[in-house]
């Protein structure tokens, strides 16, 4: 999701409710495009982000404390000059665009009370924070913008500063119906474009959304839609709006498959059967979205290597896999051959030499059959040469069985590394599943250098009754909380036929709800590979009942009596550790 003029009105809406008439007790520059104010508010001490970066402009609450450089940057020292201990008297957003403006009451130097306007504008690579005083001079500015940088306005000191309207956008807060249909029709694009085409503060997702809630194609052109549609998307766009005039904000996360999607502070209803979450606030939404998509960004970069590895080790299993598929259907003809050597012992004594076939009764069937034969060889030499054939097969068969289950095996061990790659979390994640492509034979050991400390931790959650579950990040994990970690009466979950992670319900001799049951088999699920299916089947046994043969790849275990149930995959349910 863009940081359309939604989440900014989002994020007005809730700085009126904390931080209205609080007093700017810290003024802080950490980076060259940031401020970071420190607050006195209505919820005690808080603080506020602002970022003009032109990669990712961003404003929202924090709770984090950014180290600032030696010596203040002079736009901070300005600020501190004029408004440190000033009072914020009004936070508003002008026509939906995407500014916010902060009025600050602060004292001069004669003790009288004057006003201030700090300006922030998030627009991409023209974002800035703008200081000026109440008739619109440009007092300072954390970027200046020469004339030879920009046409269309100058940011410097002595300037007057004004919103550029170079695209002629309407207010949505303001639309109605007749306005909505006519700003509209003017654009002549596909209705997904036309509607922030017309209107200012509105991304492509958030149009995309009206166009899924008006049940419409959004690549039609607007004319193409008949007079029902237009009205219904009117309807929806105008009701879409009202909530945001009343404040009635649902912030929500949206990930598919730990990778984190989109967010928003209205919900999305084209993500639905995505994985969803709703943080308390639009900052906490904001804070999570960027904090998970850099980290998931690094851990795939940092595990490329490793994908890799696994990626080709997997692409190779499951080619021989299939060849040796193909191998073990052509022995199925053994059985054939020998037939044909025994009933050649049987009725050989009827060829005179140089026949080509033998026509006889095959007793096993009690039907006719006609076997092959080679005219240069008698009756017992073709039979010998069937039975040779028997035996080859018969070998290649049974060298195939082994065969089969091994490269099985290997293949769904490398899919469950697979699986440990997808929930890494950190480095640390990526340590240890290193370590197991070591211990297989995929990479080459390193004896020299020093010897890295793995402390990656499996999850550990906690049910509101207050029973702790743990889930193995990879099978090493998996070993270790299943063998050395749970106790004989503790709970084993797995999801059924698929890699996925050991979950370890802990007991400590205590009866166990459903509830606990249903928790600790969602995780199972959630942690698996089938973790995108409505419905996953989980087994569950105690603990004592799960076997490891021995010589079997890390995480590979079996049982013969367990319990089962369909539960929805879900980690959001209960805390995490």
């Amino acid at each position: 999701m863009a940081f359309d003029g939604i989440t900014i009105a989002n994020l007005v809406y809730d700085m009126n409710q904390q931080i209205l008439n609080g007093r700017i007790s810290k003024i802080a520059q950490p980076e060259p495009d940031e401020l970071l104010l420190t607050l006195k508010g209505n919820n005690g001490q808080v603080r506020l982000l602002l970022s003009a970066s032109a990669s990712l402009p961003l404003v929202y609450f924090t709770e984090e404390n950014k180290p600032s450089p030696m010596t203040a940057p002079n736009f901070c020292m300005f600020l501190r000059k004029y408004i440190a201990n000033g009072r914020i008297i009004s936070i508003t957003q002008p026509s939906f665009e995407r500014i916010i403006q902060f009025e600050i009451e602060h004292l001069n130097e004669l003790g009288d009370p004057c006003k201030k306007l700090l300006i922030i504008e998030l627009m991409g690579k023209h974002s800035n924070i703008i200081f000026t005083d109440m008739d619109g001079l440009i007092l300072e500015s954390i970027k200046h913008v020469s004339g030879s940088t920009s046409s269309v306005r100058e940011v410097l000191p002595g300037r007057t500063y004004f919103i550029p309207n170079i695209q002629h956008k309407e207010n949505p807060l303001l639309a109605d119906e007749c306005s909505f249909i006519q700003a509209i029709s003017t654009q002549e694009t596909s209705v997904q474009k036309a509607i922030f085409g017309a209107y200012s503060g509105i991304s492509p997702i958030a149009a995309l959304e009206l166009c899924y809630q008006a049940d419409l194609d959004h690549e039609l052109l607007y004319e193409e839609l008949t007079e029902e549609q237009k009205l219904c998307l009117a309807t929806v766009f105008i009701h879409y709006f009202k909530q945001v005039k009343d404040g009635n904000f649902q912030p929500v996360l949206i990930s598919k498959e730990h990778e984190p999607l989109e967010y928003s502070s209205l919900p999305l209803t084209l993500y639905a059967n995505e994985e969803l979450e709703y943080p308390e606030s639009i900052s906490a939404t904001l804070h999570l979205f960027y904090n998970r998509k850099e980290q998931y960004t690094r851990i795939r970069q940092k595990s490329v290597d490793l994908r890799r590895i696994v990626t080709t080790a997997l692409d190779r299993n499951r080619k021989k896999y299939e060849l040796q598929k193909k191998q073990y259907s052509d022995t199925e003809k053994k059985d054939k051959y020998k037939v044909y050597g025994e009933l050649l012992h049987t009725y050989g004594y009827e060829l005179t030499g140089g026949e080509t076939k033998l026509e006889a009764l095959n007793y096993y069937s009690n039907a006719p059959i006609e076997i092959p034969l080679d005219p240069q060889l008698n009756a017992q030499e073709n039979a010998k040469k069937y039975f040779d054939k028997y035996n080859k097969l018969k070998r290649t068969a049974l060298a195939l069985d082994e065969l089969l289950l091994s490269t099985n095996a290997e293949i769904e061990h490398l899919e469950s590394v697979v699986n440990a790659l997808e929930i890494a979390e950190n480095e640390d994640d990526l340590i240890q599943i290193k370590e197991e492509l070591i211990l297989s034979g995929y990479i080459r050991k390193v004896t020299h250098g020093k010897r890295i400390k793995i402390i990656s931790k499996p999850f550990h959650y906690v049910t509101a009754d207050g029973f702790h579950i743990y889930v193995g990040k990879n099978n090493i994990q998996n070993d270790e909380l299943t063998f050395k970690f749970a106790n004989g009466g503790d709970w084993w979950f797995h999801a059924k036929g698929v890699p996925g992670s050991h979950v370890i319900l802990k007991t400590e001799g205590k009866e166990i709800t459903d509830a606990t049951f249903e928790a600790a088999a969602s995780l199972a699920a959630y942690y698996s590979k089938s973790r995108l299916s409505p419905k996953v089947e989980v087994d569950y046994l105690e603990r004592k009942n799960v076997k490891k043969p021995a010589g079997a790849k890390p995480g590979f275990v079996v049982y013969y009596t367990n319990f089962s149930m369909n539960v929805s995959p879900n980690n959001t349910h209960l805390q995490l550790l």
